[in-house]
């Protein structure tokens, strides 16, 4: 039986295009680049066995900590690496745990820095561990670099937004900036795409190509520049998957790129990175005849809920 609960948001994150910085430390160790947080997201809720609120606070977990507590991905006995990384962290094994999402996992919305971040700032509250939300996201930066499942997802869902990375690492050592935007997100799904193998390979192409997007954000900070350069990120980093390229190819070809004739509001698609999906902002997907789900660009970033998901 649990004496203490709480439960946490973090909006769903495609990124548009990134480079990669490795490092020794985890919460050095990071990406630049920019990308949409979504209204679409994770729910993580976090049980705290009875008892085990006062247990210490010490990343080794203290003896009320030495059994793990349930583990279930969408109501299914389930696990995330990261996860387990930030309760150890934070002296929180025992809790029982439950991640729900609607996103597709490993698609590349960023679905297992969410959890780590939810988990962070569940289990910070529900354990009353009193850890600050620079803390909470670098102990989640820094388990999710340590797995190596992503680079930069953490940070920018913790802020929310069109979050742009102009330095790698957790708070305290990045540094985030954003296009102060809002709009419409669409997004189709063709399978999933390794993280683990895209960074575990050769990154310098990629990395060359996310500078140079990067640096023609960081002139012009507007949404048809942040697609336009993940279009052009795509190619020239040699990860456009052929689904993705022909779903790109159809909404350019209806009209929905910033260079056509359509509407203002669309600006085209791009591929998410990493994973086998394509998102537009607009209606450029729908127009092209796909059905694709419908969210919107999330304001708010990670956060605490209650029980039902409100703020």
């Amino acid at each position: 039986m649990s004496s203490q609960r709480a439960t946490a948001f973090v909006p769903g994150h495609v990124t548009a295009f990134f480079s990669a910085h490795p490092a020794d430390e985890p919460a050095v160790a990071g990406s630049r680049g920019a990308g949409v947080t979504l209204t679409d997201g994770v729910t993580v809720r976090v049980s705290a066995p009875a008892g085990e609120t006062d247990a210490a606070t010490g990343g080794d977990g203290g003896a009320a900590s030495d059994g793990p507590g349930s583990r279930t991905i969408d109501g299914e006995p389930g696990s995330i690496g990261a996860v387990d990384d930030v309760l150890a962290e934070l002296g929180a094994r025992g809790a029982d745990v439950a991640v729900e999402t609607d996103l597709p996992i490993g698609a590349g919305f960023g679905i297992s820095g969410a959890a780590a971040l939810g988990a962070a700032l569940a289990a910070n509250d529900a354990f009353d561990r009193g850890r600050s939300e620079n803390d909470l996201v670098r102990i989640a930066h820094a388990a999710e670099v340590g797995r190596g499942t992503g680079l930069g997802d953490v940070v920018a869902q913790a802020r929310g937004g069109v979050p742009v990375r102009l330095e790698p690492g957790a708070p305290g050592v990045g540094e985030l900036d954003g296009v102060p935007a809002t709009a419409r997100v669409e997004y189709v799904t063709f399978g999933e795409l390794s993280t683990e193998a895209v960074l575990g390979g050769d990154t310098d192409a990629l990395t060359a190509a996310g500078e140079d997007a990067l640096d023609r954000l960081r002139a012009d900070p507007r949404l048809p520049t942040l697609m336009d350069a993940a279009r052009r990120f795509a190619r020239e980093a040699d990860l456009l998957v052929p689904e993705a390229a022909e779903a790109i190819a159809a909404v350019d070809a209806d009209g929905g790129s910033p260079e056509s004739s359509g509407s203002p509001d669309d600006l085209g698609a791009a591929m998410a990175m990493l994973g086998r999906t394509v998102f537009a902002l607009g209606t450029g997907l729908s127009d092209a005849g796909y059905d694709p789900n419908v969210c919107r660009i999330d304001a708010a970033g990670a956060r605490l809920v209650d029980e039902r998901g409100r703020e």
